[in-house]
Formats: structure tokens, C-alpha cells, sequence
């Protein structure tokens, strides 16, 4: 037991130096009281694989923080007092027990990604729609049966929504100003949710589809999937 107390402690001594936690694959049930003082210095954590089943309030405290790693843990619920984190970009939650996130994380303003596949969302979360720098959103492998119907409010990039429980695209995805990657891979698609009206005005460029209630070849007779295809190969000279 002195040892791991004395490990951390030598942790948190580097931690004022670089700025930098790193207490990944430690065993913790909980987070060390000593490591509190670090709040107005860090700006990175990984609380990874550990086995956390929440996220203390006072984590709100660490103003500074950009990059919050707490995948493969047990956690449940999420405090509100997060919210606190005023310059967080990087929010790393998957693989954990997570049923809802709160709606007061559209005051993350400064976010942009997060991660929080393999959890266990059945909604999808409309504070998400807030987020105006917001790059990447990752909710893969949750049971979340519908995008909401007000998804031209996303501003992200990239949205990976593969193995869920889909069964529709709404028509307001369409109108997302900066989507160029859809994710929906093993869902209950059918081929009449992919409408003629989202391939040829979406600025999707990179849609994933396979594993839904659709054989792909049928996807390729529909009117529209040429515009698709178009802003397919654009994409791949304009990076390749």
C-alpha cells in the first residue's frame, strides 16, 4: 500500500512539472484526494482503465484542463459540475455505463471531440447540437434508436454512429453545414431511410452503411448516389 501512496505521490510531483496526469491502469476505485491541488495546473488526465464508478464533482475545479481520458472504467453517472472544465477540447468517456449525458454539457464551448462508444445511451444527446466547435462525435456501439430531428444544429465533421439501433436518417442531417463523415454501420437502416434528397445535398463525402437491412448494390441505384459519389472522389485527391 506505501508504495502505490508513494507512487502517486510521485505522479502528482511530475504532474506540476509537465502539466500532465497520467494515472491510467491504477487499480482506482477512486480518485486520490492529493490530486485536487492539481487544479490550476493541468491540462491533460488519463483516469483510463481503472475501475471508477463516477467522476467527482470537484473535477470541475481543473479550469485549465483540455484532454480528459476516463475510458474503461465503471462509470455511471455524470456531474454536472464538469461543466467547470471552461477550456476542455477532448472528452474521452467510452467503455463505460453511461445512460445519459447531462444537458448542461452544451456549456462545454471549447469541445472538440468526444468519445463515448460502448456505453449505454438509448438517446441521442441533444446538448450535443449546442456545441459549435465540436469536430467528432463518437457514440458507437450504444442502443440509441433515433438522430434527432433537429440535426442540422450539428457542426460536426465526423459523426460514427455504428452499431446502434438506428432505423432512420432524418431529413435535417441533410442541411449539416460541416458533415463530411457518416458512421452508421450495423443499424436497422432500411434502404428508404438513405432519401435521394440527402446524397445529393448533403455535404457527406464518407458514408458508412454496411450491416443494415439493405444489400449496399441497391444503394448505388438510387437517384442521387452519383452527387454522392462525386463528393467521394473529390475527398479522396483533395487527401490522397
Amino acid at each position: 500500500m506505501g508504495n502505490k501512496v508513494d507512487t502517486m505521490a510521485a505522479h502528482i510531483e511530475t504532474a506540476k512539472k509537465t502539466r500532465v496526469l497520467n494515472c491510467s491502469g491504477r487499480k482506482l476505485k477512486e480518485i486520490p484526494s492529493a490530486v485536487m491541488s492539481l487544479a490550476p495546473t493541468v491540462r491533460t488526465m488519463d483516469l483510463s482503465k481503472n475501475q471508477l464508478t463516477a467522476i467527482p464533482v470537484a473535477l470541475g475545479n481543473f479550469t485549465e484542463l483540455k484532454q480528459l481520458n476516463a475510458e474503461h472504467n465503471e462509470i455511471g453517472n455524470l456531474p454536472n459540475e464538469l461543466t467547470g472544465m471552461k477550456k476542455l477540447e477532448n472528452l474521452q468517456l467510452g467503455y463505460n455505463r453511461i445512460q445519459e449525458i447531462p444537458s448542461s454539457y452544451s456549456k462545454f464551448k471549447n469541445l472538440k471531440s468526444i468519445y463515448i462508444q460502448n456505453n449505454k445511451l438509448t438517446i441521442f444527446p441533444i446538448c450535443l447540437c449546442e456545441l459549435r466547435h465540436l469536430d467528432v462525435i463518437d457514440l458507437s456501439e450504444n442502443k440509441i434508436q433515433e438522430l434527432p430531428e433537429n440535426s442540422e444544429k450539428l457542426q460536426c465533421i465526423e459523426l460514427n454512429m455504428n452499431m446502434n439501433q438506428l432505423k432512420g436518417i432524418p431529413a435535417s442531417l441533410s442541411l449539416c453545414p460541416r458533415l463530411k463523415v457518416l458512421r452508421a454501420e450495423e443499424n436497422l437502416l432500411e434502404l428508404a431511410s438513405i432519401t435521394s434528397e440527402f446524397l445529393k445535398n448533403s455535404q457527406v463525402c464518407v458514408l458508412a452503411v454496411d450491416g443494415n437491412l439493405f444489400q449496399m448494390k441497391d444503394l448505388s441505384d438510387k437517384d442521387g448516389y452519383d452527387k454522392y459519389m462525386e463528393r467521394y472522389t473529390a475527398s479522396k485527391k483533395k487527401f490522397f
